[in-house]
């Protein structure tokens, strides 16, 4: 079977299994199963399983030349400019939910008149030379602002112990109904799916391309990373469009240190999907303003 990156021109099939190599060495810390108090490992360390998936076709890096013309021929893109302009990478292993979570905020939120301010990363050097009065703080969600309304504690996003199913563990970042609850409790409008055995990918390929190809509502995905052939347990993640020539969603992966922007077949992001955490499987959440 050919690699990812076969088909790429030479200097850009270098770059990226050089990306490859690099993210081979990092895990995701997102949403992961929760393992007992005793194991207590940090969020980057938490294990994977052994077992390999199943062949499947290539994920295809958005910044190679088929990635680009997938874009370019995309005919559900309408959320791809406005999520993009708004687009951070997480910085915490555990943050794949907040941070994504504030980019659907900023983007539905873009043209609000009033939007939070938070100063808990402001430090006394950053006013120390500024006129009286001056605020630099930029108005915006941020990945820590999201979390202070969310009904999971940001110690328990980050390990403190939780019963779950009548024993202690360290639930570490979010399952997809805890996600849900935290942009519900970010004052966005939701809508749940749990991919369980019984939605088709028909009908879910149709929700999530009708998504993309209207404006003004978003669509945030759970997956597990080892399911469509990455590195690390559970992750989050928007969806940025889809391409109905190579039946591929792009994912708009907010951790660049273990998988940059992707074309994932659909097949492929519905398996990393439909894969159990905790109490239920993975899924995805479609947002807009309420």
């Amino acid at each position: 079977m050919p690699t990812p990156t076969a088909s790429l021109p030479p200097q850009v099939r270098r770059f990226a299994l050089a990306a490859l190599l690099a993210a081979g060495a990092l895990l995701s810390g997102c949403a992961n199963p929760p393992v007992r108090v005793a194991a207590a490992p940090a969020p980057d360390q938490l294990p994977v399983a052994s077992a390999r998936a199943e062949a499947s076709p290539p994920l295809v890096p958005f910044a190679s030349e088929e990635g680009l013309a997938r874009l370019a021929r995309s005919g559900a893109k309408a959320d791809f400019a406005a999520l993009a302009n708004q687009f951070e990478a997480q910085y915490n292993g555990a943050f794949c939910g907040p941070t994504s979570a504030a980019i659907v905020l900023n983007t539905v939120n873009a043209r609000a008149a009033d939007l939070p301010r938070d100063r808990t990363r402001l430090r006394k050097d950053d006013v120390q030379f500024m006129p009286a009065g001056a605020d630099p703080i930029v108005p915006r969600f941020t990945q820590d602002s999201v979390i202070d309304r969310s009904p999971k504690s940001r110690a328990q996003v980050l390990g403190e112990p939780v019963v779950i199913g009548g024993r202690q563990v360290r639930d570490f970042g979010y399952q997809l109904r805890q996600f849900d609850a935290m942009l519900r409790a970010n004052g966005l409008a939701t809508r749940m799916v749990v991919v369980d055995d019984a939605r088709s990918e028909e009908a879910i390929r149709a929700d999530l391309s009708a998504n993309l190809a209207r404006g003004g509502d978003y669509v945030i995905v759970n997956y597990r990373r080892e399911a469509v052939g990455q590195k690390g347990g559970g992750h989050i993640s928007p969806l940025g469009a889809y391409d109905a020539a190579s039946d591929s969603f792009l994912v708009l992966d907010v951790n660049p240190a273990v998988a940059g922007w992707v074309w994932m077949p659909t097949a492929t992001l519905i398996k990393g999907m439909r894969s159990f955490d905790t109490v239920e499987n993975r899924g995805y959440v479609t947002v807009g303003a309420p």
